[in-house]
Order: structure tokens, then sequence, then C-alpha cells
């Protein structure tokens, strides 16, 4: 059983309090039996923090980390923070520190622990997507007397920037349509992405968020990662309306309404909005004044039509016609229906998991949401793809009242999840899954992907794997991390609600772990 039996609960002394601000937060303090003075005196050191049975640590290391948890306390912005933490050995299952109740937080994209681990374990590191291009007719010559067909398999690298190496897909295509000498096509080009629902965002993600590159939705058929480049420039002085330079991809018949502003403050502090599936976008907000070129990324509303747009144009430019139109629906398959021209394989889902926890791709996991559920069930769906993980955990041991699942990146503030639902994961993955190297090695450490602000010396020799979460007043840390004595402990360090800025807040997680480390 993952999850720690009654019997290591019962070793857990009655809850020690806490009162941060107006938040009381109850913790369970695992303690050697002691007297009552001295029990007082520990607590009163220690606050959050205890002794594992071995080893020791110094009095001048528990008064280090008491003193993290005083600045907690007399910081007014975490006043009216939620807070729920969980610190367990690997090794032992020890449940070192826990908040009580362990309430549901919103994890942010921390959620992409949960997600990435289920399909590793379901799919396996060695998976990979894979993109058809056919044809159904007869071949005669050089004409093809039939339709030309993209079958999709809800490949997200497609064409995709974080894989460079894998080069154009187009190019592959049409490299194989001129190798079976085909010059002519009769029929139309058929592009088939029904593996997955044609919903390709969850109901609960905001409407800030759709318009945006972050906010791209998934496609049977994905392209460029769903997202293109909105290129501005802007006056030399601010509150000036700035100019649309050029769209990179071009996406046909797309309709921008720019309200964007020059400003004297540097950044993009621009915001897209726009239904996933319209061929509209509003944009709104600032970038720097002074900028020839200044590029902002958005979501496509139609990946599957872009990427047969840029299909057409290529062939047609090197002298090859489709007769017929672009028709977007299922395609014939089977040996008597169909003929494989070009099949394209996606990296592994060991080196997509690996992009997708480094980099915080919300695409990628909800594509491996959608994935699980085509596998099961032959049609890639939100809600299926959320039943299943959540069983596949269910069937593992956990418990998982509290758990809310609505998207598998944690874009969603309808996501609920509790430090010890991600622990459990985070244990389960480390000591039973036969997965677990490349899971690990998935998450990054001190000073790569999203743990960029963490200094390497901190955390040395790669002691602190992990994936962050981040967005408006939550800030969480789940993953591992080795200790100076060797004691290997899953954590999972979830804030909701403060109001002081999210750097701030993962500062203070941050030094935290600092000090654990030195257990």
């Amino acid at each position: 059983m993952l999850i720690p039996n009654k019997e290591k609960r019962k070793l857990f002394e009655d809850p020690v309090c806490l009162k941060i601000g107006t938040n009381q937060l109850s913790f369970r303090i695992k303690t050697k039996p002691m007297n009552k003075p001295s029990f007082i005196l520990r607590i009163i050191l220690l606050v959050l923090f205890v002794l594992g049975i071995t080893p020791q640590i110094t009095k001048s290391q528990s008064t280090s980390i008491q003193n993290k948890f005083i600045e907690w306390q007399k910081t007014p912005e975490l006043a009216h923070t939620s807070i729920c933490v969980n610190v367990t050995d690997n090794q032992t299952g020890e449940e070192i520190i826990g908040t009580s109740p362990q309430v549901s937080l919103v994890p942010a994209s921390i959620f992409k622990v949960i997600t990435t681990a289920t399909a590793l374990d379901v799919l396996g590191p060695d998976f990979r997507f894979n993109t058809q291009l056919s044809y159904s007719g007869i071949l005669r010559n050089d004409t093809l007397l039939g339709d030309l067909q993209i079958i999709g398999g809800g490949d997200p690298t497609l064409n995709s920037s974080y894989f460079p190496e894998n080069g154009s897909v187009i190019e592959k295509w049409l490299d194989a349509i001129r190798q079976k000498n085909i010059k002519v096509i009769t029929g139309n080009l058929i592009v088939d992405g029904t593996a997955y629902e044609s919903q390709g965002i969850s109901d609960t993600w905001a409407w800030e968020d759709l318009g945006c590159a972050y906010g791209a939705g998934t496609s049977g058929i994905s392209f460029c990662d769903n997202m293109f480049e909105i290129h501005l420039s802007s006056e030399k002085i601010a509150e000036k309306p700035t100019q649309i330079v050029k769209i990179i991809p071009e996406i046909p018949n797309l309709e921008i309404q720019n309200e964007v502003l020059s400003s004297d403050i540097d950044g993009d502090h621009s915001c897209i909005f726009g239904r996933a599936e319209e061929n509209k976008r509003i944009i709104r907000g600032t970038i720097p004044k002074n900028k020839t070129d200044f590029v902002i990324n958005a979501s496509t509303p139609n990946p599957a039509a872009l990427l047969a747009n840029e299909l057409r144009k290529k062939l047609s430019g090197n002298g090859i016609i489709i007769s017929g139109q672009s028709l977007f629906g299922k395609a014939k398959s089977g040996e008597n229906q169909s003929t494989l021209i070009s099949l394209i394989q996606s990296p592994s889902l060991r080196e997509i998991i690996k992009v997708t926890n480094y980099e915080s791709v919300n695409l990628f996991a909800e594509h491996f949401l959608k994935q699980l559920a085509f596998q099961k069930n032959g049609l890639g769906t939100i809600k299926d793809g959320c039943k299943i993980i959540t069983e596949f955990w269910k069937e593992k041991g956990l418990d998982m009242n509290g758990f809310f699942m609505t998207d598998g990146c944690g874009l969603s503030r309808f996501d609920g999840v509790t430090a010890r639902q991600m622990v459990d994961v985070l244990r389960y993955m480390k000591t039973q899954s036969a997965y677990s190297d490349d899971f690990i090695q998935s998450l990054p450490s001190a000073g790569n992907g999203t743990l960029s602000a963490f200094r390497p010396e901190d955390f040395p020799n790669q002691c602190l794997h992990a994936k962050s979460g981040s967005m408006t007043r939550v800030r969480c840390y789940a993953g591992y991390l080795t200790t100076t004595s060797g004691r290997q402990l899953s954590f999972a360090i979830m804030l909701n609600n403060f109001s002081c800025n999210s750097s701030e807040a993962g500062k203070k997680i941050r030094e935290l772990l600092i000090e654990l480390r030195k257990m």
C-alpha cells in the first residue's frame, strides 16, 4: 500500500497549532516520548518541523527552520493565505510534516506532475504519437484519382518549437508525395482529427487565458504548438496605438482587433482575448515604447485548418495540384480503402514529458490527458481523461477524497488537490513505478527549467527535482529533495490567496526548502 498505514499515522502526537495572521494551521508533529516541559520547549523551537527517527537535527538547524516560519507568521501578506504542506520520507513512508486538515487547494502547474506520472506509467516511456499521410482512390501515372488524407493521432509536437531538430512535417510530406510521383490530385484534402473530441479546452478555463499561447487548445491534429506570433511596432512615446507588422504563420480569415498601446513600462503587458474556435482575437494592454518588432504569442483558432492551408501552399508552390477542397472529418482507413504515403512519429513520451515538466507546457499535458482516454475508449475527451487519471490513482491505494480534476495542466482554478495526494503520487513514482528514473529526470533541478530562480549552490548535486506552479495568488512546489544526511523526501508546499507578489511567495518556499535540505 502506497499510503502510510494507520500504524504509522499513530506515531504522530496531537496536532500542534500555529497562527499565521488570521490563518489557524494545525500540524501533526512526529516526536519521541518526552516529559511535558521538554515537549513544550521542542514545539517552540520547531514550530512546524520535527526530528526524524534518524539522523538527529542540530539545535541551530532547528532554529533556522523555526525562523523561516516566524517570518511567515509576521508577514501581513500571508494573513489570509491558505496553506497545505506535506513532507514524507520516501523510504519509511513517515510523514515528517503535514498540515491538518489536508485542504484541497488550487495547484496550478504542479498538477502536471499527476498527469505526466499517469501518462508515463500507463503509456510507457517509449510511446510515440503517430500522424499518417495517405490517399484513397487509384494512383495512375502522376495522377491520384482520389483524396489525399491527413490522419491525426494527437501528436502535439508537429512542427513544435520545443523539438526543432525534428524538422518540418510539411517538407517531409512534400518529399513523400514526390517519391510517389504524384503531381495531380483530383479529389479533396481530407483532414481527420477525430481521434480527439472537437472541444479543445476545459470549460473551466478563464476567459483571459483562452487567446494566449499558454491557453491553446488540443486537437487531434496539432501544429506549431497551436500558437501563432503577432509582431507589433510601437511609437517612440507612451500611450500611443501600436501597429501589427505581420502574423507568423498566416492564419486564413483571421481578424485581429488591436487595442495595444505603447508604454514606458518594460515587458509584455498585453492580453489576448478570443474564443478557442473563432477566427477573431482582441489584444489589449501595453508593450514597451519604441519597438520595431515586438512579438506576442496567441493561440491558434483551428490548428488542423492551418496545417491543411500550409500543406496546400507548399504543394501548389512545387507544382502539385489539389483540385478539391479541404474537408474536415473522418478519413477512409484500412488496407482496402487507403494507402499509406508517410508515417510521422513523435519523439518518445519520455522526451515529451521532460519538456512538459521543464518548460511547463500546458498543451502537451492536455494531450496526455486526452490520449489516455483515446487509448482506453477510442476517443480522446477531457472528461474521460480526468476520470481515468482519478481512477488510476484510486487503484494504487490513494485517498482521492478532495481531489478535483477539470484539466491536465492545472490552468483551471476549478482543480483541487491536497499536498498529501501530491506526495503520494510522487512517492509511488519514486518507489514503485517501473519508470521511476524517467519521471524523476523529467523534473527540473535547481537552476534549470521552471526552477531557474533556485541557485544550484543551495541545492548541490541535483539534490532537488521539482515542479513549480504559479498563477495569480497561487504558488506551489512539489517534488523530491535529498537532505545533507541522505534522507530522500517527497514534498508538496502549496500557498493560495496571498497578497504579496508571486515571486516573493516563491522566495519564502525556496528558503524553507533550503533549511529542510539541512536535515
